[in-house]
């Protein structure tokens, strides 16, 4: 498959963060409640991530579902991993979960 310079990018943002939030808006001005929601609970596991506003860059918000294999925004990664979108990172964080994976990705970073 020929390299595509988008996805190449997304993937150089992906790796180079422990955690990576793909959301509408950033985590101060969300565009979207899903995106927002995504945010509040990473902040309230103790995430300190980074963030990529799609709605800013169509090329990544064409392509990231391709990236990913997954069709809707916001997309969380965490080291280098789809976790997945609002409603599992919800549950991951109400279950406890999301708070030990944010642990061991930053302790690891």
């Amino acid at each position: 498959m020929a390299s595509n310079p988008v996805v190449d990018r997304i993937k150089g943002v992906v790796e180079s963060h422990p955690i990576v939030l793909f959301m509408k808006g950033t985590p101060q001005f969300p565009m979207c409640g899903f995106s927002s929601r995504t945010s509040q609970v990473l902040k309230q596991a103790g995430a300190q991530f980074h963030s990529v506003n799609v709605l800013e860059d169509p090329e990544i918000r064409a392509n990231l579902p391709r990236f990913s294999d997954w069709p809707t925004f916001p997309q969380l990664f965490i080291n280098g991993e789809l976790i997945g979108g609002c409603d599992i990172t919800v549950e991951l964080f109400e279950s406890g979960e999301l708070a030990r994976m944010v642990t061991e990705a930053q302790k690891a970073a």
